[in-house]
């Protein structure tokens, strides 16, 4: 099958560098069989595979790909890893247009879906019933958000939230012996963990756009607002995004708050007593924190409104398969996903990394289990998982410039004190023309804008008994 896409369809970029997949293999106790297919042939299969995490996290995927590949299963897997979840993104968009696509690729959860309307996606129910994967044991919330018009498009495999991680040690120190519950909590505290002698801050934000627009979601819910309803209509300039706004832009006003450039880095050397960071970033930060001398505690994102308690949203990346019409391939494809997805490797990735474990069976599985008793705070980042995460709004989530657009505004408010209202209403206009384009490539293809989409029941995760 040949694809045709066009630079209207998905956003165009720049050039990546390809590196090789290999890295030191490690035992695995479950052999995987090659698919039927490839069994049937007696071919080998080599399938590219471009993912966008870097540092300790790329080392972990690389890992991931070696232990695969020694399992002999008749499918070979080359990584091509690149700098981001963006220039993943966006080179997938250029190799579209020259049919030197992946066949498999770890996309974010602002990025799968322009890929959806594009047509370049391939449904993997067909593999999922052929191959007996256990779809039903993927947790429900992760899944729905890459289920579209009845069928599995991006299935979770590095999936977050944002946390909150606060420094214990610093905590302590200003006689506060509990994370925040509440935004007006945290602002409270604020002042006792700040110093400007010291240039310590009880709060840092991010201040780069993608990152900054996902954590200020949960504080919108929190106050009772949204970033846009369910038909794409933008919601930023009103009611409790207003609230929130203004909220942090006092807490940067008033001293006791700050954007960093490498918040990071301004955490874990004990600059900044409180930050919103992935639960990809756990196992990262727990290690920077014992080697830097503190006691890392993780808490859920803070509340506001008491009869509202999905404050945090969904996050992250999982894979697609390419339409590429070789159905050897895909099936390949589908059996590295298979692999990287099992409970005991979702397990493993979760240990290793923080992010979530994708499996019901991994969750209260013995692996897990004895991670939640021996490292709590990764059973803090589950738990929020399972009583207060909910998918992104749309405008955030499915119209491709959202995340960028947010975060612009939310960056005008704190480093320019531009009053929220003035600042979000600008984005507001400026959400409204993008979705224009995205509500008619979705009545196009699914012919409404809400019937396509799959909304789980809360709470988000049921782990089997």
């Amino acid at each position: 099958m040949t694809i045709s896409t066009s630079r209207r369809s998905i956003l165009k970029g720049g050039a990546a560098a390809a590196i090789g997949g290999s890295a030191l293999a490690s035992k695995h106790s479950k052999v995987f069989a090659a698919p039927n297919i490839i069994s049937q042939t007696g071919s080998n299969v080599e399938i590219n595979f471009w993912y966008g995490l870097g540092g300790a996290l790329g080392e972990r995927i690389q890992e991931l790909i070696a232990e695969f590949n020694a399992l002999g299963t008749g499918v070979t897997v080359t990584g091509l890893q690149q700098t981001s979840y963006d220039e993943t993104g966006q080179n997938l968009t250029l190799a579209l247009q020259d049919q030197t696509f992946p066949d498999v690729v770890l996309l974010s959860e602002v990025w799968w879906f322009r890929f959806y309307l594009a047509n370049a996606l391939l449904p993997m129910d067909e593999l999922i019933a052929s191959t007996g994967y256990d779809i039903d044991d993927v947790v429900d919330s992760l899944r729905a958000e890459g289920h579209r018009a009845g069928q599995h498009w991006w299935l979770p495999v590095a999936r977050s939230t944002p946390l909150m991680y606060y420094n214990k040690t610093m905590y302590e120190a200003a006689g506060i012996t509990e994370p925040a519950a509440t935004w007006s909590q945290l602002r409270e505290y604020g002042p006792a963990l700040s110093d400007a002698g010291s240039q310590t801050y009880g709060l840092g934000f991010y201040q780069t756009t993608g990152d900054i627009s996902w954590h200020f979601h949960g504080a919108t819910w929190a106050f009772g607002g949204n970033y846009s309803t369910p038909d794409f209509t933008p919601t930023l300039d009103q009611g409790g995004a207003i609230d929130a706004g203004e909220l942090w832009r006092s807490s940067v006003a008033d001293g006791w708050a700050t954007l960093s450039q490498d918040q990071e880095q301004d955490f874990v050397n004990n600059f900044i007593a409180t930050g919103f960071f992935s639960t990809g970033l756990l196992t990262s930060l727990t290690t920077q924190a014992e080697e830097n001398g503190f006691e890392l505690g993780t808490a859920f994102l803070p509340g506001e409104r008491p009869d509202i308690t999905a404050t945090c949203p969904t996050g992250g990346s999982g894979l697609a398969l390419l339409n590429s019409g070789n159905a050897e391939r895909q099936a390949a494809a589908f059996s590295f996903f298979a692999y990287w997805s099992s409970p005991e490797r979702t397990a493993a990735w979760s240990q290793a990394t923080g992010y979530m474990p994708v499996r019901k069976s991994a969750i209260a599985g013995p692996v897990i289990q004895q991670l939640f008793t021996e490292k709590p705070n990764y059973k803090v980042a589950v738990d929020q998982l399972q009583t207060r995460t909910q998918p992104q709004d749309v405008i955030r989530r499915l119209v491709p410039p959202g995340a960028n657009i947010i975060g612009e505004a939310i960056n005008d408010i704190l480093i320019n004190q531009t009053p929220t209202a003035e600042a979000f209403a600008v984005a507001n206009q400026r959400l409204s023309d993008e979705a224009a384009g995205v509500v008619e490539q979705i009545i196009a293809r699914e012919g409404d804008l809400t019937s396509g989409a799959t909304v789980p029941d809360l709470p988000a995760a049921t782990p089997a008994s």
